[in-house]
This record gives C-alpha cells, sequence and structure tokens, in this order.
C-alpha cells in the first residue's frame, strides 16, 4: 500500500555489495533503499538485522530473497525477469501460504454461498493438513495426503473441495498449475435401494412414537442380551417430523429441515422453496397433501420467517444431528441397511406404480434434468394442479398401505 511505502522511505542510492553490507538496521521498522539504475528495484532493511531484497509492483512489495543468501547481481537479474513478465502481460504467483488462501477463499464464498456449504469446505480444507506456500505443494504430495482418506466418501468430498479451492487459487494467479489435475474420484455403484411398505410403514410408526411433548425429556429402557439395562435417549421430535415429511413430500432431507414459517402457504396448500435452498438452484414450489397439512399445522405459524426445525439451543441453524439420530431410528424401528435417501427413491418409484405421469413426478422432486433446454425456455406452465392430483393419490396409497 502506499501508506506502507511512505513509512519505509524512498531513500535512492548506487547499489554495491559493499555498501548493502554496511547499511545498518533502523532504530525501529524497516527502512527501504530503491536502487538509482533499476526502477522498482530496492532493498530493505528491517530493526533486527535483516536484509532483503524487494521490488515494488503498483504500491505493493514483492520479496525477491535475502541478503547475502542471494547475492546483489542475482537479485537485479531477478528483479529485470520479473519487470518483463509483467511487461509482456505474464504475472508471477503470489507468495501466499495454504493457510492465508482457505481464509481468502472461505471469505469469499461466505458471501455468495450458504453457511452450511462454508462450513463444509472449511472442515474439508483444513483437515488434508497441506501447509507451506502454495506454489510449493506438488501433486504428489496432494495425493499423499488423499491417500489417507480411505473411504469412498472421504476421498471423493476432499477431492472435490481441493479441486475447486485450487481452481480459484489458480484464477487469481496465487499458483500457475493445479495440483489436483489428474486426480480423479472414486466411482461408487449408484444405490438401487427402494423401501417396501412394510419397512415404510415401521419407519413410520417408529417416528409416530416420539410424541413432543410426552418424549422430549424422557428415555427409552432397552435390555442387553447381557441382562444389563441400558438407558437410551429418545428420538428428537423435529427428526421424527421431518421424517414423515420425507416421506409424505420427497424431498431431500436437507431442504425439509430447512423449512421456514414462510415457505409454507397453509391458505394455498403449498410448498416453496427458494432458489438459494434448493441444490439446482431453481425455486421450487410444489402441493402437499392433507396429511402432510396434518404434520405441518402443529409446527407452522402463519407469516413466521423462522426455521419449523431450529437445531437444539440455536434458533438460528437448522436440525443437523442426522448421525445418532438415524441409528435410534435403526433400533426402534428394525429396519436395516437403508439411508434416508433411500425414501426419496420410494417417493418416486411409488408415484410410478400408481400412474402419475412421468413428467409429473419429477417436478415433484425438482428434477430439471428430465426437461430439454427448450421445455425449460418455453413451457413457464407451473403444472401445480396436475402436481396435487398425483400428490392426492399418493397420499391415499399411504394411508391405504403405509400410515393406515
Amino acid at each position: 500500500p502506499k501508506a506502507a511505502l511512505s513509512r519505509i522511505g524512498r531513500a535512492k542510492m548506487s547499489f554495491s555489495d559493499v555498501g548493502l553490507r554496511s547499511l545498518t538496521p533502523p532504530a525501529k521498522g524497516q527502512v527501504s533503499y530503491w536502487d538509482d539504475k533499476l526502477p522498482s528495484f530496492g532493498f530493505r532493511v528491517s530493526q533486527g538485522g535483516t536484509k532483503t531484497f524487494v521490488l515494488n509492483r503498483k504500491n505493493s512489495l514483492i520479496t525477491i530473497g535475502r541478503f547475502p543468501t542471494i547475492s546483489l547481481s542475482q537479485a537485479r537479474t531477478e528483479a529485470k525477469r520479473l519487470l518483463a513478465e509483467f511487461t509482456l502481460g505474464r504475472v508471477r504467483p503470489q507468495s501466499i501460504t495454504y493457510a492465508e488462501a482457505v481464509k481468502l477463499f472461505l471469505e469469499e464464498k461466505t458471501k455468495a454461498r450458504r453457511g452450511s456449504t462454508v462450513s463444509a469446505y472449511k472442515g474439508l480444507l483444513n483437515s488434508v493438513t497441506l501447509t507451506g506456500q502454495l506454489t510449493e505443494i506438488t501433486h504428489q504430495e496432494v495425493q499423499r495426503k488423499l491417500a489417507k482418506f480411505k473411504t469412498e466418501g472421504a476421498y471423493n468430498h476432499h477431492l472435490v473441495a481441493l479441486t475447486v479451492f485450487f481452481n480459484w487459487c489458480r484464477k487469481r494467479r496465487y499458483i500457475t498449475d493445479n495440483p489436483t489435475l489428474g486426480l480423479s474420484t472414486h466411482r461408487r455403484p449408484a444405490r438401487a435401494r427402494i423401501l417396501s411398505d412394510d419397512e415404510l410403514k415401521l419407519i413410520w410408526r417408529a417416528c409416530g412414537q416420539q410424541d413432543v411433548d410426552v418424549q422430549e425429556d424422557q428415555s427409552s429402557l432397552d435390555v442387553l442380551s447381557n441382562g444389563v439395562v441400558e438407558t437410551a435417549p429418545p428420538l428428537p421430535a423435529s427428526f421424527c417430523k421431518i421424517v414423515q415429511l420425507l416421506i409424505l413430500t420427497g424431498q431431500r432431507k436437507g431442504e425439509i429441515a430447512a423449512l421456514r414459517g414462510s415457505y409454507y402457504s397453509h391458505n394455498q396448500q403449498t410448498i416453496c422453496l427458494p432458489d438459494a435452498l434448493t441444490k439446482n438452484k431453481r425455486e421450487h414450489a410444489f402441493p402437499v397433501g392433507p396429511t402432510a397439512s396434518f404434520v405441518l399445522s402443529k409446527l407452522w405459524m402463519d407469516n413466521n420467517a423462522s426455521l419449523i426445525f431450529p437445531a437444539r439451543g440455536k434458533s438460528d441453524k437448522h436440525f443437523s444431528g442426522w448421525s445418532k439420530a438415524k441409528k435410534q431410528l435403526d433400533k426402534l424401528c428394525g429396519v436395516t441397511d437403508w439411508t434416508l435417501h433411500d425414501i426419496r427413491r420410494t417417493y418416486r418409484s411409488i408415484h410410478g406404480k400408481i400412474g402419475t405421469p412421468p413428467h409429473i413426478a419429477e417436478r415433484l422432486v425438482n428434477h430439471i434434468s428430465a426437461q430439454t433446454e427448450m421445455e425449460r425456455t418455453y413451457d413457464r406452465y407451473a403444472y401445480l394442479s396436475e402436481m396435487r392430483a398425483a400428490v392426492e393419490v399418493y397420499e391415499q396409497y399411504l394411508l391405504q398401505n403405509v400410515v393406515g
């Protein structure tokens, strides 16, 4: 910055090895001297006696190296090379550490991404444990760091985060090459699990047994094989309602967990998810049936923008205790080898079974990949009536085969 340069001085002198050695440290701060033969080429002496060759580039100092580790002749040659690169439009990567770059990356992403996304990036990038200057991080080092993540999911998540991060660094000229180039995510077989009607019934009833008022502060008792009685905490009431709404609506768990009162219209019997919340970044409005409305009616408050399922003790964050609650639900319902996302696949498959037209079923789960670019451009009809009819038939199926 200009202010910084004004503080360190602009004294000019004829540089020589003997003359530079004779310069004494200042009593405080730093002093810079500038070569009278090569513009912008300087020599900085700090209070502690450190002497460094620098180059002034648009009022910002670029460090060339310490004296006498590199000689005056070597430093002047490097300064000329840098000046030539700037003149030709080629910019040398800035000197910045991995930790500093991660901090800048997260600060920028905070402005345009959801808090959960930024938090995920932070956790992934910090757990890779890369250190030192960005320009010194090699492809082989990144490969070694990723190898410690044994599961396919962990490996893939960290690789994707690093790829996004290093591409960001490259665009900002911190590096010239992305060290993740050539690394590929591990392909995982796509899940095909759908839940049977009996399994859905067990899950629904296990969630229904957890009454909000009665069970919130109580515990359940499990008798182990050795006769010891173990006290287990109850299922969180909010988790139970989220699971039931997943069965009723087929939406993603993050979308239902982040529901706010303002997203639900009691009069129109619809939910409208904003584009900032959905995976495809498109607003998603869909009707809900009588059963879903009954579940929501106990939770929803008119014109209330607050979260319907806040985290315990944190009104500004939605429910996130998925792993622990899911294990408790598995013990209660007895269904094994399933995930919450399997409910979404099951929801879509049931619509196929009951005769819902594919283009309506795809709209209900907000799949835009089923539409052509021309359809997305010219067909602006919302299909709410058709979706409502499909939802009513779907809920009738659930009442007969699942909910009872």
